[in-house]
């Protein structure tokens, strides 16, 4: 990979003056093994403490409740967005082999994962709210038919905001013709902008709606006290909180990226690029951490959670236990059982 040449960057632009303005080499040197090795740990860890999730609703708890229809639905876009990290790890490497059409997907994939955690992680704090604060019972009369409608809604959107990059994502080639070069990208800088900006506006407005729907209820909370609601105020507002700050530091760069893209000064000269560069792969790694930490927040702050992962791990192993009990007993018919 011509790592002087191009930075292969995630769902940013190709940048053919980079080499002319300053040597990048460092930089995309450290990002060849920092974000595989990460992405490697953060699939691992989402693929297993997500589907666990799945499991643990579909086994113990009433899936038509709706806080646990909007956990489903989280632990669903989480799991979506998984499916990306590996080719992202995979390009970071060796550059974008696959074809037009697997980066569109890729891309479209990414960004239905973002969008619907979002509006999954909005969605919970507003129901949050509508329950501590408004104090609307009606709303659980109707469980099955509002988590459903709600949550067709928030994938339809979902969607719908991902299409530009279905769209409009394609591959740059490297003035050079290296193949190790090429990048999974949008076509123009004036897509890369819009999307940015969308993302940003987005980001914006979803955590202005959280902000006000958690001043509300930890105002109330405060007020009575109540020791259910507390605990499911404090687990909702956990995997809100680390998922929104840990996406501000990115959102924040890639706004700053569409200025460097246009020489917006400072990001006419080589120190401030090379930073900025920096700090883009550190901010991309922690917010892309968010989709395995969600499980994580579960067994800390859910005690539902925990009582149900010990439950499915002593019936695991119990079985484990009953199978090789009864393949001893095959193997040594005679046995008596005896621990001496």
């Amino acid at each position: 990979m011509n790592i002087s040449v191009t930075t292969a960057e995630m769902n940013d632009t190709s940048y053919d003056y980079m080499p002319e303005v300053c040597d990048v080499y460092e930089v995309v040197r450290f990002e060849s093994f920092a974000i595989p090795a990460f992405f490697a740990l953060v699939i691992t860890l989402s693929l297993a403490g997500n589907i666990l999730v799945l499991v643990i609703l579909a086994v113990y708890e009433n899936v038509k409740s709706l806080t646990n229809i909007f956990i489903l639905n989280l632990a669903v876009s989480d799991l979506v967005f998984t499916t990306g990290l590996p080719f992202w790890a995979f390009y970071h490497v060796h550059g974008w082999q696959f074809s037009e059409m697997v980066c569109k997907i890729v891309s479209f994939v990414f960004y239905i994962g973002f969008y619907s955690s979002i509006l999954s992680l909005t969605v919970m704090s507003i129901y949050r709210y509508i329950v501590v604060v408004q104090n609307f019972s009606n709303l659980n009369r109707r469980k099955t038919h509002t988590g459903t409608l709600v949550s067709i809604c928030m994938w339809m959107l979902s969607v719908v905001a991902a299409l530009p990059s279905l769209l409009h994502s394609t591959i740059i080639d490297s003035p050079d013709g290296d193949e190790a070069s090429k990048s999974c990208t949008y076509e123009t800088h004036v897509w890369q902008t819009i999307a940015t900006l969308q993302q940003n506006i987005f980001f914006m407005v979803a955590f202005a709606v959280v902000a006000f729907c958690y001043i509300q209820i930890i105002s109330k909370v405060k007020q009575t006290q109540h020791g259910t609601k507390s605990r499911a105020v404090k687990l909702v507002f956990s995997i809100v909180a680390v998922f929104f700050f840990g996406w501000v530091p990115y959102n924040v760069v890639i706004f700053l990226k569409i200025l460097e893209d246009r020489l917006v000064p400072p990001f006419h000269e080589c120190l401030p690029t090379i930073y900025l560069e920096y700090a883009f792969c550190f901010s991309r790694l922690l917010a892309f951490s968010h989709c395995c930490l969600n499980p994580v927040f579960y067994a800390f702050v859910g005690v539902k959670f925990r009582r149900h992962l010990r439950s499915l791990l002593c019936l695991f192993f119990a079985r484990k236990f009953v199978q090789e009990e009864q393949s001893e007993q095959v193997q040594n018919p005679n046995s008596q059982g005896s621990m001496y």
